[in-house]
């Protein structure tokens, strides 16, 4: 309802549960813009629904008293030990004799750890005297951010700590040791772990010019240099010199720091190097050794944390996925350029790593609003997740983080929907759902539509058109409609000048091989995704039972779940 975003502001107190932890949230209501509110007090009754899926599974009440201010209630659950599990709380705000005054909806899952469904988010600014940690996370909570990359935190790349208070890194900017301790141990007081930028190859000219013989070279002998003579790569295959330095400043981390694994980049190029005696080897199998030597490592010091490795532009993904990480992280370049691209990049990475979640790093201007949910809608219907948020509201619009760009109010609310959605409906669409492996659905058509099923086979999407991209879980099906009408090229960093054209009511036909026990649609496209059910009828048709059912609207993205009677 209209009033919803004035009146009932919600604030969880972690990012995730882990199994046996109480969700405790905190309500915050607003009656001030009821003017006869702030003559006194008015007698009311605040509910919470818990619902996993469908079901209702859980409900809070308690009495509250209207006073034309800003007033804290606090809530209380305990969920169930089952992990990983994501559920939704509906809340709605009645008056005493039942009258409805605002609604609002929030999520929240149960997770033995972030990396079972990662949402990915940034920190780049590391200042002396940063005081703002605890609100930060705050904020972060708001989105569910389970896990932040600390974003050249480092005092160099090849020596990450100093005894300087503060310090100047590589580019000059001055940082602060006490800035980035203080907020991991913000970051661990809302649950979320905190991950160290490192580069498994880069190093200073510097100290370059101390181990020349420790450098990746070209063909003709020379060094190989990153940026403008920024950086020097570093010969990174196994047992080399510089591997286990690099392995031995991971160590001092993890001993010296609360941080919470390792996340390791690359450049993307070169793929293949010389070392000093002039051998010629690839670059693919020493990144993945180089992974396997990282968590071996890691898992010396302390098995419970993280390494992340950056598969620059999907390479080489084929042998880093099946590596010893705990997620495949995949930075997108051209030609990657298509919104089905990242549904593609997304489904091949999970096969690769046998069920890894999959995290995105597509930089795009939070300007192109209408790209960002789209992107939102593909990345999270096909199962992954998008590192973008971060600092202040930002959103992550250029490889080099700190050039993030900032959100507008109206698409920071329309992303913290989105990021609601997934977590409530991640049995459905989530990491541990798959792609289709039979044909339960013969076709999925929109009665005047044209409709792009992407199989698993591959073949291109066009625009002007509804995306229908299928996943299943245990005992359901899901089918989310993405909204491509009127939008001749879906590419998305390209800027879409004009949302899609609205859709509803409309009829959608599926083409079914078993039998469904119901069928109920849910939307983050607005103040209420709660599911709702949608009744359907059966038919008969050329190829079998085809199943018919309308959708009230579609706006940007819709989700179908058909839940199936065996």
């Amino acid at each position: 309802m209209a009033q919803s975003a004035q009146w009932l502001n919600i604030r969880l107190n972690r990012a995730f549960y882990r199994p046996g932890e109480p969700v405790q949230l905190t309500v915050w209501i607003n009656s001030q813009p009821d003017a006869p509110l702030r003559s006194g007090a008015v007698p009311a009754r605040l509910s919470a629904v818990i619902r996993h899926l469908a079901d209702p599974i859980g409900q809070v009440q308690q009495a509250v008293t209207l006073t034309g201010g800003e007033q804290p209630i606090a809530l209380t659950w305990s969920p169930p030990l089952a992990s990983p599990r994501g559920y939704g709380i509906d809340l709605r705000l009645e008056s005493e004799n039942g009258v409805p005054l605002a609604a609002a909806s929030t999520a929240f899952d149960v997770l033995d750890r972030w990396t079972q469904m990662p949402r990915y988010g940034f920190l780049t600014d590391f200042s002396p005297g940063r005081s703002d940690a605890a609100e930060t996370m705050d904020d972060l909570t708001r989105y569910h951010i389970n896990g932040l990359q600390f974003y050249d935190w480092m005092y160099r790349h090849e020596q990450f700590l100093t005894d300087q208070e503060p310090y100047r890194d590589l580019l000059g900017r001055e940082l602060s040791r006490a800035s980035v301790e203080t907020l991991i141990a913000a970051a661990h007081a809302h649950g979320i772990a905190a991950m160290p930028y490192t580069a498994v190859y880069g190093a200073s000219v510097a100290f370059y010019r101390e181990h020349p013989d420790w450098a990746l070279r070209r063909q003709d002998g020379q060094p190989v240099f990153f940026g403008d003579d920024f950086l020097v790569i570093m010969d990174p295959r196994p047992g080399s010199p510089w591997t286990r330095h690099l392995l031995d400043q991971f160590e001092q981390v993890l001993r010296q720091t609360a941080f919470d694994g390792i996340h390791l980049d690359q450049y993307g190029d070169p793929k293949v190097g010389y070392d000093a005696s002039g051998l010629e080897f690839p670059l693919d199998g020493a990144l993945a050794e180089f992974i396997n030597a990282t968590r071996t490592r890691v898992d010396s010091l302390r098995p419970e944390a993280a390494v992340v490795f950056n598969a620059v532009n999907n390479w080489p993904v084929k042998l880093v996925a099946p590596a010893a990480q705990d997620l495949v992280y995949i930075e997108v370049w051209p030609p990657h350029t298509g919104f089905d691209d990242l549904h593609r990049l997304i489904v091949a990475a999970q096969a690769l790593g046998g069920g890894k979640p999959v995290v995105l790093a597509a930089y795009i201007d939070p300007s192109l609003e209408h790209n960002v949910r789209l992107m939102d809608a593909v990345v999270f219907a096909s199962g992954g997740a998008h590192i973008e948020l971060g600092e202040h509201n930002g959103m992550l619009a250029d490889a080099y983080f700190p050039r993030y760009g900032t959100m507008s109010p109206t698409l920071a609310e329309a992303v913290r929907r989105y990021y609601d959605f997934a977590v409530r409906y991640q049995e459905a669409i989530g990491p541990h759902t798959r792609n289709p492996a039979r044909n339960d659905l013969r076709y999925i058509g929109i009665e005047g539509i044209s409709t792009a099923w992407l199989k698993p086979e591959g073949g291109r999407w066009a625009g002007n058109q509804v995306w229908a991209i299928v996943r299943e879980g245990e005992g359901l099906t899901a089918i989310s409609l993405v909204n491509l009408l009127g939008l001749e090229a879906p590419e998305w960093a390209r800027r879409l000048e004009s949302p899609p054209i609205a859709l509803g009511p409309a009829a959608v036909h599926i083409g079914v091989d078993r039998m469904v026990r119901r069928i109920w649609l849910a939307t983050p496209d607005g103040y209420d995704p709660s599911p709702h059910p949608i009744s359907f009828r059966r038919g008969r048709g050329v190829d079998g039972e085809i199943i018919t059912l309308q959708i009230p609207f579609l706006k940007y993205w819709d989700l179908l779940v058909i839940e199936w009677a065996e």
